[in-house]
């Protein structure tokens, strides 16, 4: 008897430990956005490194009124102006705003009347070094994935690039000998849906596409296309089955390739299989049908570029269904969009259909014994929809 299909969630599981970490690559700070940060930043030195004036206006020695002065050094009483960010003159003890600084005809500084605190407190209005990091702190941990601000923090500690996880190279091999690339199509003959729509979902998932391969249905050329060496994983499309234009099974027997996953006891979806060959390249072989392929592709393809980033793999997510879903001997994938009363699922539901999903806030998972009204249930979440990945640490 054939063995048991793993569950999507042990899938899930079984993708991320199949994954190597990717190496490492410094990247300049525009371009680093996103990335997963390799090796953590450490503050070079106190941050602030001096004492700066945090407002324009006046830098005081002591209780006022202060005698307005020139000068690289302040003694008691008097002031010197400053604006925000330069160096706070050494003897100075505050920093007047210009707002609450008044002048008489002579020169002579005073603190004007007004709301807020005494200006002329000590500190007041003064960045003082280390406030906001000591030389040797923490400031972005490894294993982060980048968002503009941390860019920032690294500008801060003087650093130009970031050493970052090189990004998992894939290759598309796509099958299908009557698949059409452009154009009408006539009847036995099918739009490519997935020369488009992968890349940038891949993107999304944190891999990128290097190159694309449109192979027919035939062995020799199929192990030709699995042979290519200029990627970490190769996704297949189509060729899963057991009829005879599907190859993908005797391509890999004929490379040695070891299963890892035979398949994902899920509809649809469920004929995704990842593969190792023997030079360590990774082989996630998807359906041919269009909903099909993306679901597999988002429970396997999302984990396993995650691992080789080194994130951990994020929990499912949990929504509260609006309709009674039935028993139906299998657990379905099904898209779904958010209601007052909770997750609905689409009727654009088939292995084919991308209508649904186009539309969907995600794909709600349905066990066998199926789902009442009301009730919680897991979620595949749609990457899509998140402006960003979220700031997952290193897997440990």
């Amino acid at each position: 008897m054939p063995a048991e299909r793993p569950t999507w969630a042990m899938a899930r599981e079984a993708a991320h430990a199949a994954a190597r970490l990717t190496g490492v690559e410094h990247v300049v700070l525009a371009e680093a956005a996103g990335r997963v940060l390799a090796e953590a930043v450490v503050a070079p030195t106190d941050l602030p490194h001096y004492d700066s004036s945090a407002m324009d206006g006046w830098a005081v020695s002591g209780p006022g009124p202060w005698a307005t002065v020139r000068g690289a050094r302040l003694d008691a009483g008097t002031a010197v102006a400053v604006v925000t960010g330069e160096l706070i003159p050494p003897g100075a003890t505050a920093v007047v705003r210009r707002e609450r600084a008044a002048i008489d005809s002579l020169g002579q500084l005073s603190l004007a009347a007004g709301p807020g605190r005494d200006d002329s407190a000590p500190g007041s209005h003064i960045r003082r070094a280390g406030e906001e990091a000591r030389a040797g702190e923490l400031m972005i941990d490894s294993g982060t994935t980048l968002n503009p601000v941390h860019l920032a923090v690294a500008a801060a500690c003087g650093l130009d690039r970031l050493p970052v996880r090189s990004l998992p190279r894939v290759r598309l091999v796509l099958t299908g000998d009557e698949v059409i690339a452009s154009g009408p199509v006539e009847p036995g003959r099918v739009r490519d849906s997935f020369g488009p729509s992968l890349p940038p979902l891949i993107g999304l998932l944190g891999a990128v596409v290097v190159g694309s391969t449109r192979v027919p249905d035939e062995l020799a050329a199929t192990v030709a296309a699995l042979s290519s060496t200029d990627c970490d994983v190769l996704i297949t499309t189509g060729g899963t089955g057991g009829s005879r234009v599907d190859h993908l099974r005797s391509a890999l027997a004929q490379l040695d390739g070891e299963i890892l996953i035979d398949g994902i006891a899920m509809k649809p979806g469920g004929p995704t299989t990842l593969a190792r060959l023997t030079d360590g390249r990774l082989v996630l072989s998807l359906p041919g049908n269009p909903l099909a392929a993306i679901l597999g592709l988002l429970v396997a393809g999302g984990p396993l570029f995650a691992a080789m980033l080194g994130l951990s793999l994020e929990p499912a997510g949990r929504v509260r269904v609006a309709q009674r879903l039935p028993a139906a001997g299998a657990v379905f994938l099904r898209p779904y969009t958010n209601s007052e009363r909770g997750a609905v699922t689409t009727e654009w539901h088939g292995s084919a259909m991308l209508r649904g999903l186009a539309e969907a806030d995600g794909a709600l998972v349905i066990p066998e014994a199926g789902l009442d009204a009301g009730a919680e249930a897991e979620v595949i979440p749609l990457p899509w929809l998140a402006s960003a990945r979220p700031a997952t640490r290193t897997r440990g």
